[in-house]
């Protein structure tokens, strides 16, 4: 399927590749994983249209970890690739630049087609885990992670999201394992373990994932299976059978056809550093989701919005990432009101926006990554710049144009036209508004984006607090006896027939989520009181459920709990969550000698199984 690609106005300072002159048509990938030596090896074919006269050069995006062997090419009619000239040229902190000089000029309609023989090591997009760091401690595992630009590391490529392309791929891998990716076609040639793929939408680069390791699978609904190593394959079909489902129908109704055929989830092992990555037909997510209860089964929610905002519509450059997840995190919610009723997305939302303010008090609201449109300066990884705004901000951009409508419905409406026009193209926040306001000519006659203090350019361009927040009135039944007992629970004398009057058994987790963020922002208690809560509630401080424990040993932390200390440990021995571990790191150091002796020592026994960039995000803490 062939997709337009926007030229203008994209300006994309982290690439440097030739994207504006040449379009991507296909890319193919043939490749062997060799553990042994922890290299991926073998042959890139790109398929390319130049767009400009006279194009002698190509360059694409790469890394120090990538050898480049041999490159080949042919352009417009050459029956056969001739070998052609390739330098490496350096051009940020997080990449180089493979500049390829051409056989000879290219005209504006050429077909090019380039042949590259690579070696890929360990790049910080290429993560090799040896069997320690797996959940079954028995064979090493890979995986690589495109977002935001890491994937230069894999293979050389327009690493930039304004670029998409359909790709296949045939991975050979040892004996005994499994490969999977980001794709929508799926063979397996048993004779020789090739591994064969086919992604027949057009997606960025970012979005090209793989993962090899000892890796099975379990049917969990029509369209979606989850894959998992073999020890955690009963948990994971456990938690999520038939439910996958259900939140696929849910979005379909709100947002237009699932387009990606499977939706399948491979949970990853413990070190792997997101909650989620909305890789197309298969997100890869945390184990961190396996509590045991389906307590957190409804985080995928955010990953299968994705499948409409981000993977089908995309922001063009890193600047814009608000439109990848405000709009995911609206649709998320619009599916959570959906299946569970307003008040617990209400209550949902009101700890997004804790997180959002939390971080703003951190860095200070006038800070520049506070803006929803952020400029992103050359040689500035987009990575550096990830925090709650594009995500809380962004929703509370995108729920005020809904309030401007003023009619759900018309909204939703509005959100399924929004996908199928820029479906399989990558777009600025300004097509975006620009779509909107033709959508609704009657408020574009209101100068809706004009009014003082909501100027849509305020909105993009002004770093602070949102100027709109949405109505969370309706989470107050959840969070008024959640809040009341974390005010019993910071009394000098504790009411215990007053505590123990309110029933915890059915809350749902955000509804213990925001009892616990009260405890913390009120942290320390008065003393003896985190004892007794500790006896008190089990089912908080012995829990599964990764938000709860995240919580908790942020509360055992701030109060200096020592008795709890080893759960503290445990926590950060067992996963690898950059939104868990770091924040937690931070916590710890900022506390007491005791509690920084303490960070050091586990950062110094399991900083080896975190992905590369929580561990530079650790180390700057502990500076």
């Amino acid at each position: 399927m062939a997709a337009e690609q926007q030229l203008e106005p994209v300006r994309d300072t982290a690439t440097a590749s030739s994207f504006r002159h040449f379009r991507v048509r296909h890319f193919h990938l043939d490749l062997r994983v060799d553990f042994a030596q922890k290299r991926v090896e073998g042959r890139e074919v790109l398929d390319l249209t130049c767009l400009q006269a006279d194009c002698d050069k190509l360059s694409l995006d790469t890394h120090p970890t990538i050898t480049v062997q041999s490159v080949s090419a042919k352009c417009g009619g050459d029956a056969q690739p001739v070998p052609i000239k390739h330098e490496i040229q350096p051009f940020t902190g997080y990449g180089s630049t493979l500049v390829l000089t051409l056989p000879g000029p290219c005209r504006h309609g050429d077909q090019l087609q380039v042949v590259i023989n690579y070696i890929a090591t360990d790049g910080p997009g290429v993560v090799w885990l040896d069997p320690e760091q797996t959940a079954g401690k028995i064979k090493p595992y890979l995986f690589t992670q495109g977002q935001a630009v890491l994937n230069r590391s894999f293979f050389p490529c327009f690493d930039t999201p304004a670029v998409k392309s359909t790709y296949s791929a045939s991975i050979k891998v040892p004996e005994g394992f499994t490969a999977v990716m980001s794709a929508t076609n799926w063979e397996h040639d048993e004779k020789g373990n090739i591994f064969h793929f086919k992604m027949h939408h057009p997606i960025p680069s970012y979005l090209v994932a793989l993962a090899v390791g000892d890796i099975v699978s379990a049917e969990v609904g029509p369209r979606s299976r989850v894959w998992t190593e073999p020890c955690l394959l009963q948990a994971a079909k456990e938690e999520y059978d038939g439910v996958i489902e259900e939140f696929l129908r849910v979005g379909e109704k709100l947002f237009g056809q699932y387009v990606w055929g499977r939706y399948d989830l491979l949970f990853m092992p413990p070190s792997f550093p997101f909650g989620g990555m909305e890789n197309p037909c298969i997100t890869f997510v945390t184990p961190c989701l396996l509590a045991g209860d389906r307590s957190l089964a409804d985080v995928i929610i955010h990953e299968i919005s994705h499948s409409w905002f981000g993977n089908l519509v995309t922001n063009a450059n890193w600047g814009d990432f608000w439109l990848n997840e405000g709009f995911t995190m609206y649709a998320q919610r619009r599916i959570s009101t959906e299946l569970y009723g307003a008040a617990y997305t209400s209550l949902e939302a009101a700890t997004g926006r804790a997180l959002l303010r939390q971080h703003m008090d951190n860095t200070g609201e006038d800070h520049p990554l506070n803006k929803l449109k952020v400029k992103i300066e050359p040689g500035i990884d987009p990575d550096d710049t990830y925090n709650e705004t594009p995500y809380e901000k962004g929703y509370c951009f995108v729920s005020y144009l809904a309030h401007l409508v003023g009619d759900q419905n018309k909204f939703d409406a509005f959100l399924r036209a929004y996908v199928d026009k820029f479906k399989f193209q990558s777009i600025v926040a300004e097509d975006t508004l620009n779509f909107y306001l033709s959508y609704f000519p009657e408020l574009k006659k209101k100068d809706v984006d004009k009014r003082p203090g909501f100027e849509f350019d305020c909105w993009l361009n002004t770093p602070g607090w949102p100027p709109y927040l949405p109505d969370l009135s309706s989470g107050e039944t959840l969070m008024k006896p959640a809040e009341g007992l974390a005010t019993l629970w910071l009394a000098s004398n504790l009411n215990m027939d007053a505590i123990k009057a309110i029933d915890m058994s059915s809350w749902k987790t955000y509804q213990i989520v925001y009892f616990l963020d009260k405890l913390l922002e009120k942290s320390p208690l008065p003393q003896g009181n985190i004892a007794k809560l500790t006896e008190m509630y089990p089912k908080i401080s012995k829990a599964r459920n990764a938000e709860l424990r995240f919580r908790w040993v942020q509360i055992v932390v701030k109060n200096n709990y020592e008795d709890a200390f080893d759960e503290l440990r445990n926590f950060l021995c067992s996963q690898g969550k950059q939104k868990y571990t770091v924040p937690v790191y931070r916590a710890m150091w900022s506390e007491t000698e005791g509690t920084r002796k303490l960070a050091q020592e586990i950062f110094a026994a399991t900083g080896n199984q975190l992905h590369k960039n929580v561990q530079n995000y650790v180390k700057k803490i502990f500076v």
